[in-house]
């Protein structure tokens, strides 16, 4: 049975999930390569673009500040419904673009070209690409450079997918994580013990990047994760499920065990900074905290019932903890 548009579609954005790569911080690894492609065709702009529903998210870019576009004005929406390399020569005398706000506005484009990140399940999840403020053309030889370098963001994607454990802080990947979660949930359902959920959110993760660099976000990083590290047992579970959130699974721990580990880290991060260079950068968490319902069949509700007490968290201001019941009800704990 031939797949139709729409279930092309679905399937190609549920293998773009399923990398968890949207809406995570820059990497060098990535970087790396966008810097590559902007010296060897000596283009302004490289990107990895990723084509989500609505919109195009910028993994790496190079040239250009805005993190993300609508998918409506996205070239490389029409790049992904192709495997061949996708080039618009000159976009003023291309029909398709001549009036697209990125063409008539900033950034002025004029020509592109993009290769699709073809994954291994042959959907198209975004692309590699170049830009230029100008008309332009590539060579065969540049245009294999570029496929080339389009073929390293898919083997680092791929690699990424495999890994179980985070490479900057040493927890578990949000895949490893989940996968763990699910399985003590259901050893905890068979015994009929309890287990709590932590959610961790590093609170102005953003303006330590911007005020010290990135280098100095990832220094903070790796602290919160060594004191999370240090204040758990061999038995509770410690993952990187997002930039600057951490989640903590503590098997055979109630609501009042959790507060307590909970109280521990908030203190912990609080008084010991992160040291990068000859700065001393202090930090502080959010938190949200559940503990396990007779519902529960997977990890899924326990995520969310602490994602919502995290965003409550994060909502009433710094270093807040919210914990929220198995009956959904919200308190904050302080």
């Amino acid at each position: 049975m031939t797949d139709t548009p729409k279930s092309s579609e679905a399937k190609r954005l549920a293998t773009l999930k399923e990398y968890d790569v949207l809406d995570t911080p820059p990497e060098e690894a990535f970087d790396r390569i966008t810097r590559l492609a902007q010296s060897a065709l000596r283009m302004p702009i490289s990107l990895i673009s990723l084509v989500d529903e609505n919109r195009q998210w910028f993994k790496s870019r190079q040239g250009l500040d805005m993190p993300e576009t609508s998918r409506e004005v996205s070239f490389c929406a029409h790049a992904i419904q192709r495997d061949p390399p996708f080039l618009v020569p000159n976009a003023l005398l291309d029909e398709r673009f001549c009036n697209n706000p990125l063409v008539v506005g900033e950034p002025h484009i004029r020509f592109y070209a993009g290769v699709p990140l073809k994954m291994k399940d042959g959907s198209n999840i975004g692309t590699l690409c170049v830009v230029d403020t100008k008309p332009a053309e590539l060579t065969e030889t540049e245009m294999s450079i570029l496929s080339d370098l389009a073929r390293l963001v898919v083997d680092e994607l791929e690699l990424r997918q495999l890994a179980t454990t985070d490479s900057l802080t040493g927890a578990l990947t949000r895949r490893s994580f989940e996968k763990d979660l699910d399985a003590e949930l259901e050893r905890a359902k068979r015994y009929k013990h309890n287990a709590a959920l932590i959610l961790l959110d590093v609170d102005h993760l953003a303006g330590v990047n911007e005020t010290f660099g990135h280098g100095a976000g990832d220094a903070v990083l790796r602290k919160v994760a060594a004191v999370s590290r240090q204040a758990l047992r061999t038995v509770d579970v410690f993952g990187r499920i997002d930039g600057d959130k951490f989640a903590i699974l503590l098997p055979e721990t109630g609501k009042d065990g959790a507060l307590n580990v909970v109280e521990r880290l908030h203190h912990e991060i609080k008084s010991g900074p992160a040291s990068q260079g000859n700065s001393l950068i202090a930090s502080t968490a959010s938190f949200g905290v559940t503990v396990i319902a007779e519902t529960d069949r997977t990890g899924h509700g326990m995520m969310k019932r602490a994602g919502d007490a995290l965003r409550q968290a994060k909502s009433a201001g710094v270093a807040k903890i919210i914990f929220k019941d198995a009956d959904d009800s919200l308190s904050e704990v302080a």
